[in-house]
């Protein structure tokens, strides 16, 4: 099958991979759109778990207030660079996971950082283990490896804090 430019804009639009990763998934496919970008999901986890050992010393702290000045979190993104921490992409992440923390009242981070007096823990109460506020059908851990896979570099939750009035 012929390869178009329609087609590489396309799967770019839902994966955000870049032009070229986008082009050989869909010749590796033969032009299924499906399967290039679950190929490419694939892709994303293995590049994700490859920079999961890399310094996370850049970032920023952003914190979202929800309307009516009740409820609010603030949340501690980093990653490896500035230039990624000041990216659209990447202060957007940020943003929906203060958004995220704020609606759905985490715990913890994940499973390693829970203390050792924790006890049983479900996964409503993990960060990145919740379902994800604005696309149920993934989890906060997938939302991030896809930018992880977006911006080739590491990204990690550090901490977070949620407000509630009266709480």
């Amino acid at each position: 099958m012929q390869i178009t430019v329609d087609m590489v804009k396309e799967l770019r639009a839902r994966t955000g991979a870049g032009v070229m990763d986008a082009k050989k998934a869909l010749d590796d496919t033969k032009g299924d759109l499906a399967k290039a970008e679950e190929l490419l999901a694939k892709k994303g986890l293995a590049s994700a778990a490859k920079k999961s050992g890399r310094e996370t010393s850049q970032g920023l702290v952003e914190a979202y207030i929800h309307s009516g000045n009740r409820v609010g979190a603030i949340v501690e993104v980093n990653c490896e660079t500035d230039f990624v921490a000041r990216t659209e992409d990447f202060r957007n992440l940020a943003r929906n996971l203060a958004m995220q923390i704020a609606a759905m009242s985490p715990n913890y981070v994940d499973r390693p950082s829970l203390p050792a007096d924790a006890g049983d823990v479900s996964d409503d109460k993990l960060l990145l283990d919740q379902a994800y506020i604005r696309d149920p059908g993934k989890t906060v851990r997938d939302v991030i490896t896809e930018v992880i896979a977006r911006t080739g570099e590491n990204i990690r939750v550090r901490r977070f804090s949620r407000f509630s009035l009266g709480e």
